[in-house]
C-alpha cells in the first residue's frame, strides 16, 4: 500500500513537470514508508488558519512550501516559534508575499523541541545504485561532513555501523539530561530509505535535514525528494 500511494504522489508530480517534490509531497511519501514526520497542514486561504492551528496546536512553524523553491531560509519564507493568531496571521501574509509568482502554499507544522539533529537520505551512484547516508544534521551537515554510506538494501546490521561509524556517534547516546536515541526507529527509517530507492526508480536523490531527536524520538522536520523522469 505505501509503495502505490507514493508512486502515485510522484507520478503526479512528474506529469505536472516537477523536478523536485514539494515538501509537503516529500512527506507524504515518507510518511507511507512509516518514516516519521512532523504533523502538519498546508494552507492556501488564511480563512482555514486557526482551524489549522487548532488541528497543530502551538508552538508553530510555518513554511512557504513549492516545488519551486529549494532554498526557503534563504527567500524568508521560514517562521518559527509562532505562539499567537497575531503572529500566525502576520507569518502567514509574509509567506504569501514572498511565494508570489510560484504555485504553492503555506505549511503549518508543529514545531519539535530537541537540541540534537541529524541528517538522512538517498543518493543513486552510477554504479553501486541505491546508496543510504547518515549523519549530523543542521548546520553541521556542511561544515563537519560526519557522513555515513551505506548501499541499499539496508540490514540491521548495517544501520548500526553507521551509527557508531560517525565521528559525533555519542550524540545518540543518553547525554547531559538528554535520553538515549531510539536506535530501533532510527534503523527502521534508514531502512526504508533504502526501500524507497530499490522501489522507486523515479526517485533520484533524498534529503532528510533535519531529523531532530525530540527527546528520543527522531522525526523528520524537513524534506527534498529529488524526480527524474524514467
Amino acid at each position: 500500500m505505501g509503495k502505490d500511494k507514493a508512486v502515485k504522489i510522484i507520478g503526479n508530480a512528474l506529469r505536472k513537470g516537477q523536478k523536485t517534490l514539494s515538501e509537503y509531497e516529500a512527506k507524504q511519501v515518507l510518511a507511507t514508508y512509516d518514516i516519521p514526520v512532523t504533523r502538519e497542514i498546508l494552507l492556501t486561504d488564511k480563512n482555514n488558519l486557526e482551524k489549522a492551528i487548532l488541528k497543530i496546536g502551538y508552538p508553530l512553524v510555518m513554511k512557504g512550501c513549492s516545488a519551486q523553491i529549494a532554498h526557503k531560509t534563504e527567500k524568508g519564507l521560514i517562521h518559527v516559534d509562532i505562539r499567537t493568531i497575531k503572529e500566525a496571521k502576520k507569518a502567514f501574509n509574509e509567506i504569501m508575499a514572498g511565494l508570489k509568482g510560484f504555485d504553492g502554499g503555506v505549511l503549518l507544522q508543529q514545531m519539535i523541541k530537541g537540541r540534537r539533529e541529524l541528517v538522512m537520505g538517498m543518493t543513486r551512484d552510477a554504479q553501486f545504485g541505491p546508496c543510504v547516508m547518515f549523519g549530523l544534521g543542521g548546520i553541521f551537515t556542511e561544515i563537519l561532513k560526519d557522513i555515513s554510506f551505506r548501499r541499499a538494501p539496508l540490514k540491521k546490521r548495517d544501520t548500526l555501523e553507521m551509527m557508531s561509524e560517525i565521528r559525533g556517534h555519542k550524540i545518540l547516546d543518553a547525554v547531559r539530561g538528554l535520553e538515549a536515541a531510539d536506535k530501533k526507529l532510527l534503523t527502521d527509517m534508514l531502512i526504508n530509505i533504502g526501500r524507497i530507492g530499490m522501489e522507486i526508480p523515479e526517485v533520484s536523490e533524498i534529503d532528510l535535514n533535519p531529523v531532530i531527536i525530540g527527546e528520543s524520538k527522531p522525526i523528520v522536520a524537513d524534506a527534498l525528494i529529488v524526480l527524474e523522469k524514467i
